[in-house]
């Protein structure tokens, strides 16, 4: 259940809120405990992290805890490792001492889940240095993993950063909200990646004549528009012209290193003409390389800063090497974490034999418009598949409390929920007619909290004593509910009170009667 945590039970608590009865009736009849989801619980830096589908489904395939995103970014750039690489000394070749310009593509945030100003601040820092002294900055702004209506702060502070190196040629040349504006993932709606190429690298989007203005004329197209909304704009000088669209020769570093949302941009400007989603007008002649490799299967993209780390002996790998059968599936906005993200970065099946994916295309609307998604068709499928017989391990993702919940509309994130209580009900009945286990759990939280808080827990409110609402994801735990019609009798661990994510595969694999690899962390059941 994507973005299903466990709450306050509040009246910011849309799980709370929403009719579940399925999923009280499998807490009340099987067994029930909370798991970590975010933090060191996950590989991330400190417990502070808010978990993310990303991590979270890396982790639950995995195993056990490895260092992800932003850590392994601090450590390579702390140990200099970053530096030293092929892709920065051909950044330099491409940008020091020339007129070539350096641009830096990506989320404008410290949210920590697809990139931190942190490292946005090195890679400048680092460019003068080694004598780069040109870059145009191309902001995506956040309003979902940071505070909504803060687009202006990180832009000041990022331009009283900059203004450090005096003989440093910065702009900022292009912004647009992350949700409108470049940051697509897996092929939900191209227009996105398409609005994001006008904006920064022909330089035909709206104009306006600084990163103020730009900001100033998005808010103006509808009161109240959420930062990750900000409509595409071009920075443009007094003569009209762009300050920063890409020519050639120049370089290009999407600084997000969180792969999900910058594998479409990549790919549109690494493809040659077999790209067909949209029209690009012309890709000019750039060295482009990514924070990370964002894809390892299609070499996406083929140059990136950081080396990525290899997952092997994923909890499906094992499964799929012992020869028995597996289906996973979930709707497109989900479908990268039950398959790519949950085998360890890794597109490909490890078997055609013996797995099967799924993928049920998600609609191109807003996610409050259709709050249910495809809850119902995820469930058909799965249903499909248990009473097929076929399989000895079903995995599935329902999207809508962790999409709606990005959109902070509280209604829409209750019926999000129940559309998913009813699903499981069904697949529950299913699993119940075979004499199946089920295990129900999450990747994170978000759904549960929909309020932004104060340090003291409180729900914090504006200047107007408006209560502000949450359109990030939380520090809550998740619920984990196993359901053996099988073996009624079986019981959960008691001796693991600070378990998370990365326990779950252990245990499937115990369910499954497999040998559990001793780098895993332990299973949850006991016995």
């Amino acid at each position: 259940m994507d973005g299903v945590g466990v709450g306050r039970g509040d009246a910011y608590d849309a799980v709370a809120a929403a009719h579940t009865p399925n999923l009280k009736q499998l807490q009340a009849s099987g067994r029930y405990r909370t798991l970590r989801a975010h933090g060191q619980a996950v590989g991330l830096p400190t417990d502070a992290d808010m978990g993310n589908s990303e991590v979270g489904h890396n982790i639950l395939g995995a195993g056990r805890i490895f260092d992800q995103g932003a850590k392994r970014v601090n450590e390579a750039i702390a140990a200099g490792a970053t530096w030293t690489s092929k892709a920065w000394l051909e950044v330099l070749r491409c940008c020091a001492g020339t007129s070539s310009t350096l641009h830096l593509v990506g989320l404008l945030s410290d949210g920590n889940v697809h990139s931190h100003i942190d490292h946005l601040e090195a890679i400048i820092a680092r460019a003068v240095s080694d004598g780069i002294s040109r870059v145009r900055l191309h902001a995506l702004f956040d309003g979902r993993d940071v505070p909504d209506h803060t687009a202006g702060l990180y832009v000041d502070r990022l331009r009283t950063y900059a203004s450090r190196f005096p003989d440093l040629d910065f702009a900022f040349a292009s912004g647009g909200g992350r949700m409108v504006t470049t940051m697509d993932r897996y092929g939900a709606d191209w227009r996105i990646v398409e609005a994001g190429w006008r904006a920064h690298v022909l330089g035909t989007a709206h104009p306006v004549h600084s990163v103020d203005e730009g900001i100033e004329w998005s808010r103006s197209t509808r009161p109240g528009i959420s930062d990750q909304l900000l409509p595409p704009f071009t920075v443009v000088g007094e003569d009209g012209a762009p300050v920063g669209k890409f020519i050639d020769g120049d370089a290009v570093i999407f600084f997000n290193f969180r792969g999900d949302r910058a594998i479409e941009f990549s790919q549109a400007i690494e493809s040659g003409p077999e790209f067909t989603h949209f029209d690009r007008g012309g890709v000019p002649a750039v060295f482009y390389l990514g924070m990370l490799q964002y894809d390892g299967d299609t070499n996406t993209p083929r140059h990136y800063l950081v080396e990525p780390q290899s997952v092997a002996n994923t909890v499906s790998e094992l499964i799929s090497r012992v020869g028995l059968r597996q289906w996973a599936g979930a709707e497109t906005q989900k479908f990268g974490h039950i398959t790519y993200f949950w085998n360890g970065n890794r597109s490909d099946k490890f078997d055609d034999a013996t797995e099967t994916y799924v993928e049920i295309p998600s609609d191109q609307v807003p996610f409050d418009e259709r709050p249910w998604m495809k809850s119902a068709e995820t469930a058909d499928a799965a249903m499909s598949a248990i009473s097929s017989g076929m399989y000895e391990f079903i995995r599935l993702n329902f999207a809508g409390p962790d999409m709606v919940g990005h959109t902070a509309n509280f209604e829409a994130i209750r019926i999000a929920v129940e559309s998913v209580d009813l699903a499981i009900g069904r697949i529950a009945k299913a699993a119940r007619e075979v004499s199946g286990c089920l295990i129900v759990t999450a990747d994170h939280g978000n759904a549960e909290d929909k309020v932004e808080r104060s340090a003291d827990g409180n729900p914090a409110t504006d200047r107007d004593g408006n209560v502000i609402p949450r359109n990030a994801h939380s520090l809550n735990p998740v619920p984990f509910i196993v359901k053996d019609f099988a073996r009624p009798l079986l019981e959960l661990r008691h001796d693991l009170p600070d378990a998370g994510l990365a326990n779950v595969a252990a245990t499937v694999l115990s369910l499954l009667g497999l040998e559990v690899p001793l780098e895993y962390e332990p299973g949850l059941v006991a016995g």
